[in-house]
Formats: C-alpha cells, structure tokens, sequence
C-alpha cells in the first residue's frame, strides 16, 4: 500500500512540475494574443476594406428625399417681399444624383485603399517579428539566468558536502583551522553568489511575463528553447522590402489620381415631386427637372506638373533610402553570420577546457579525503571550474541571442 501511495504521489508531483514548466512557444503565442498593437493593425486594414465599398458606393445612384416649406405674411403691406418670398412656399421632392466618373479613375481610388491595407498588413507582420524577436531574447535571457542558477546551486551543493569532510578532517588535525576557515569563506561567497542568481532570475522572468502582457508574479521553470539558425530570403520577397515596393506603387497610383484631377467631370441629376407656390392653381404643381454639369479644367498655374514633381522628389528619396537600406542589410547578415560561427568555435574550445577542469575537482575531491590536498590548491580549481562554466554559459547565451537576432530577417 505505502509503494502505491509513493507511486501515485510522484506521478502527481510530477504532473504539477511539467504544469508549471513554459516554452518559448508559450510565451510567443500569448505575446502575439495579447498585443494591442497587432490588434490596432488588423481593425485598420479591416476598416480600410470599409472604406473601400464606401467609395464604390459613392459613384453609385444617389437617391434623397427633400421637402421644404416656407410661410412669410404680409400683414397691412408689412413683410417680406412677396416677390421674393412668394409668401409661401411648399416642396417634397425626389432627386437622383449621378457622377459620371471613368472605371479608371475609381479603381485608383480603390487601388490606394488596398496600397494603404498592404502597407498595414506588412506593418503588422514587421511588428510581429519585433514582438517575437523581443520576447525570444528575454526568453533566452530568463533561462540563461535560470542555467546560472542551477549550476550555482550544483556548486554550493559540492561545497556544502567538502566542506562536511573537510570539517571532520579539521577535528581530526589533518587540515588547520585557518584552512577549514578559507574553504569556508568561499561556501559562503558561492552561496551569496546563489541568492543573487535566484534574484536576477525572477527579475527577468517577471520582464519576460510584462514583454507577453501576462499578469503573474509566480516563478516556474522553462524550457531550453530550441532556437535554429533559419534561411535568408531574398531580399526582394523580405517583408523589410516589400515596404519599399509599396511605397513606390503608392507613389505611382498618387500620379494617376494627379491626371485624374484634371479629367473632365460631368454630372447628372433628376427629381420629381410638388413644389408650389400657391399662388396659383397648387394641385397642378406636381412635376420634374432633369439637368447635367459639365467642367473641364483649362488652366491652374501649373499646379498639376508641380505636384508630379514633388511626387518624383518622394520616388527619389525612397529609392536613396532602399539603396541604403540594402547595404546594411546584408552587412547585418553577413555579420551575424560571422559571430555565430566564432561562438561556435570558441564553444568547442571551452568544451575542452571544461573536461580538465572537471577531471581537476575530482581528483582534488578525492585528494581531500585522505588529507593529500592544499585547500588553497581546491580554492583555485573551484574558481577555475566556476570561470570556464560561467563563460561556457555566456557564450552559449550569446549564442543564441545572435541566432534570434538572425532569425529576425527571415521573413
């Protein structure tokens, strides 16, 4: 009964451990939910789609109602000129309005509508990597720091159990007193060392939660986050160029819009209804009016070769900063291509120094079992192992920092 009971008390514990344990995907997912801006962007390319119809819908017929009266008396030749005022007045009509205006010119319309919606739906993908990127990097950074700990901790565990030994061997007269005292002060170092380990976890796991827009103070385990280097587009289909390109149609659509201005217009009108005076016989005055306007423009002072001028300094200058935009993006690349492969090199490297240094600590351990071993000599082979792991661990952070820094540019 109690090996049951043990049993069904460790799968419960180990339950609530994996509960509690995060991944980067997890904090992702949540960050990209949660995110207003994100949110803001889809509503305004979903109300760009309105105003898209509505913009159709304004060259369709339009169809109002209009009624009017008017009552002004003349009382002992006093008031408003009957001339004027026709005393009074009564009107309910119907008008139809139509602009006669060419398909193209309403397609490039429509077309700066939907140039607008693209520019946001790549703002917002661009706006998402930023997020994603941000919250990777403090990702990596939380679980640096929860590797620091834990291998702090590993440490202070070592030295908790030497120095059990090594007090024994004090009592026994095989180390002095002053040697038993040096280890000791270096316990003590390791295990403040620890408490400002756990510390700076918990700070940069509560940033990690305040990046992801998650409200809670509580502090769990996450996930050795399995970050890859990922391939390049080109950089003709990046989203960090399709900016560039949009802007260059939006630029080419404004110059249509320009000669589009300056087309003819015409319009149409009709209505149909009562309008009297009541000067007269009143039940005749039921009737309709049709007309057109027409205006062709002639001269404005140039304006329109000023404002395709100006329209050419715009194509100039983004084509100056796409240009410039080029260059540092590949130099971007090629440089943090050449940084992970050094971090790579330098990581081999520390990996075989770490081997010596391990191998050290334990000939040393066993040294102090038998009295063989300077305490001063295990002080600087704790240190040692202490510097090539914290260095092993940095490197390996900044590793993978680079590769999110990297994986930035892969859209």
């Amino acid at each position: 009964m109690r090996l049951f009971l043990s049993i069904v008390l460790c799968i419960f514990t180990c339950s609530v451990s994996l509960a509690q344990t995060y991944t980067l995907n997890h904090y992702l997912e949540l960050a990209k939910s949660n995110s207003p801006l994100l949110k803001d962007l889809n509503n305004q390319i979903a109300s760009n789609q309105i105003d898209s119809m509505r913009i159709k819908a304004g060259y369709k017929p339009q169809v109002n109602l209009n009624s009017s009266g008017l009552y002004a008396p003349v009382l002992n030749g006093y008031g408003y000129s009957e001339a004027i005022t026709n005393e009074h007045t009564l009107a309910g009509l119907v008008g139809v309005n139509q602009a006669i205006v060419s398909k193209g010119n309403v397609n490039a319309q429509v077309e700066a509508i939907m140039l607008q919606s693209r520019s946001l739906s790549n703002s917002a993908k661009i706006s998402e990597q930023d997020l994603k990127k941000a919250v990777t990097a403090q990702y990596i950074t939380a679980y640096g720091d929860q590797q620091q700990y834990s291998f702090n901790k590993d440490v202070v565990d070592l030295l908790t159990k030497e120095e059990e030994v090594l007090k024994k061997l004090t009592r026994a007269n095989v180390y002095r007193q002053s040697d038993y005292l040096t280890f000791l002060v270096t316990l003590k170092q390791q295990q403040l060392q620890l408490s400002v380990a756990r510390s700076q976890y918990k700070n940069d796991y509560a940033t990690l939660n305040y990046l992801a827009g998650i409200a809670d103070t509580t502090t769990n385990e996450l996930t050795e986050p399995d970050i890859q280097k990922m391939s390049m587009p080109e950089a003709n289909s990046s989203i960090y160029f399709q900016q560039y390109k949009l802007d260059s149609l939006k630029i080419i659509n404004s110059k249509r819009l320009v000669d589009y201005a300056y087309k003819p217009k015409a319009n149409v009108f009709a209505d149909g209804g009562y309008n009297s005076d009541f000067m007269g016989q009143a039940y005749k005055n039921i009737g309709f009016s049709a007309g057109f306007s027409f205006v062709l423009p002639i001269y404005d002072g140039g304006q329109r070769k000023m404002q395709h001028r100006k329209l050419s300094l715009e194509e100039e200058t983004r084509e100056n900063y796409k240009a410039f935009f080029d260059v540092q993006y590949r130099q971007q690349i090629a440089q943090l291509n050449q940084q992970i492969l050094e971090n790579e090199r330098l990581i081999a490297q520390i990996n075989d120094q770490t081997k010596y240094t391990e191998s050290l600590i334990n000939v040393d351990t066993e040294l102090l079992q038998t009295g063989d071993l300077k305490i001063a000599d295990l002080i600087i082979a704790v240190n040692n192992y202490l510097s090539i792991k914290n260095l092993r661990a940095q490197t390996v952070i900044s590793r993978l920092q680079l590769i999110n820094q990297l994986n930035y540019w892969n859209k």
